[in-house]
């Protein structure tokens, strides 16, 4: 015999959205969106600050230097990666978070007051670990308000974050430093992001049975994803070690890993190097670089919206597709970039289209696709390999660029971002079609 509550539930599954479902919705969206920008604007300051930073007369530290302090961030931020993201799927999103970013916050502060070439490198070491507690759990606290169908479109806005919060903290950053010295490119963006913090703890909610609602495939009426075909949602337990470690054998979450890793590198060599190449290109201050080079982010809204509407309406939910495209696009515009002339407009440009052919699939390899391969309950563990393998990528794209100049320059850099790119071009293109399995059993 039904119940009321379920009478109640199907009356508003057929007459219109349930509102406070849609409040908790909408205000996991907002939360989680604006703590992941709140995340980059204690991750910028140091690569804005390095054009001060290598004078002489304040730390004198070199490019070599830069890419050791660049790699030691990177590993800890590729290890924490994996750990996190198999702790939000034990543990929640909220616990992961809190301790991040707080600790993320003290990091700044340290960085900015630091005297040393040393005691700089330590700190930011440390703030990798700190920042690799953003993206995997939040990802899954969205997975668990938003159901595949809407997923693409969802994602595609929620990821916005990546390159609206690097716009922020890069322009945050080069305005504190140019305006008051390059300590408060780590103390101001330190203090906005307390605020942030203050709001996720007041806000946030891992799913929405914590506030008395049904899980979202019952409110959507969808069938769940699993892991492998012919599996039920009932073998999967959500936190359990067998999920998680069924999540790190799935053949797509492997393959995404590594095409993630061959992507990585460009996002975080022209993010961490790109201020400094304007500067000798176009023998800019640092508050110019830093603009011109945000450029690239500042494309990252555009594409990563447009590619997820794209995925959910035009392709059926398929990921793979634009991916693909994008991925050839960016390897050919890497390759034309050092040969371009040496004007605001020719490389502010290029940029920009590097920024809009690169944000596209890192947000559905890294989010959607993610989640989709992953499942809800595996999404955090799932984003975590993802993006801990894309960090084995970004450690080069952050260190390699200081040697790689001292041997071919900048033009020696640009062909080898595009060398990978087109590596991870090759990889993914098998897998135009591919699509999750189903609680039923298909596989699309």
């Amino acid at each position: 015999m039904e119940t009321a509550t379920n009478q109640a539930s199907r009356k508003v599954k057929l007459f219109g959205p349930n509102r406070r479902y849609e409040f908790w919705r909408w205000s996991a969206f907002f939360i989680t969106w604006l703590s992941y920008i709140g995340f980059y604007l204690t991750r910028k300051g140091f690569w804005i600050a390095k054009i001060d930073l290598q004078n002489p007369d304040i730390m004198g530290i070199t490019k070599s230097q830069m890419g050791l302090m660049d790699m030691s961030y990177g590993i800890l931020y590729m290890l924490g990666q994996f750990v996190w993201g198999m702790f939000g799927d034990r543990m929640g999103s909220r616990r992961i978070v809190l301790v991040g970013m707080g600790l993320s916050i003290l990091v700044a502060i340290g960085m900015g007051l630091s005297t040393s070439v040393v005691a700089l490198g330590v700190l930011f070491a440390l703030q990798g670990l700190c920042q690799s507690s953003g993206w995997a759990p939040l990802t899954k606290n969205v997975s668990n308000f938003f159901s595949t169908r809407e997923r693409g479109t969802v994602m595609g806005l929620w990821c916005t974050n990546c390159s609206v919060g690097a716009v922020v903290a890069s322009a945050l950053a080069a305005w504190a430093g140019g305006k008051w010295g390059w300590r408060f490119s780590f103390w101001i963006p330190a203090l906005v992001l307390s605020g942030i913090w203050l709001l996720f703890l007041v806000l946030q909610r891992n799913k929405p049975e914590d506030v008395g609602l049904e899980p979202i495939e019952e409110y959507h009426n969808e069938k769940p994803a699993v892991l492998e075909e012919g599996e039920t949602p009932d073998e999967e337990v959500e936190g359990s070690w067998a999920s998680i470690f069924g999540v790190l054998r799935n053949r797509m979450v492997l393959l995404l890993g590594l095409v993630y890793f061959f992507l990585k590198p460009t996002r975080y060599a022209i993010f961490a190097w790109g201020p400094l190449f304007m500067n000798e290109r176009l023998h800019t201050k640092m508050l110019e670089s830093g603009v011109l080079s945000s450029l690239f982010e500042l494309a990252g809204p555009v594409s990563v919206l447009l590619v997820g509407v794209a995925s959910d309406k035009l392709l059926g939910a398929r990921r793979m597709p634009i991916s693909v495209v994008f991925l050839l696009i960016l390897t050919i515009l890497l390759f034309l970039l050092p040969n371009l002339g040496a004007t605001s407009f020719n490389l502010g440009l290029c940029f920009f289209l590097i920024g809009f052919f690169l944000y596209g699939p890192d947000a559905l390899l890294s989010g959607t696709a993610a989640v989709d391969f992953g499942t809800r309950k595996g999404a955090s563990t799932a984003a975590g390999f993802i993006n801990g393998c894309g960090s084995l990528g970004q450690i080069i794209g952050l260190a390699l660029p200081g040697f790689v100049y001292k041997v071919w320059g900048w033009h020696g850099v640009f062909y080898f971002l595009g060398t990978f790119t087109f590596a991870g071009f090759l990889f993914l293109l098998p897998k135009w079609n591919a699509m999750p399995a189903t609680a039923n059993g298909d596989n699309s």
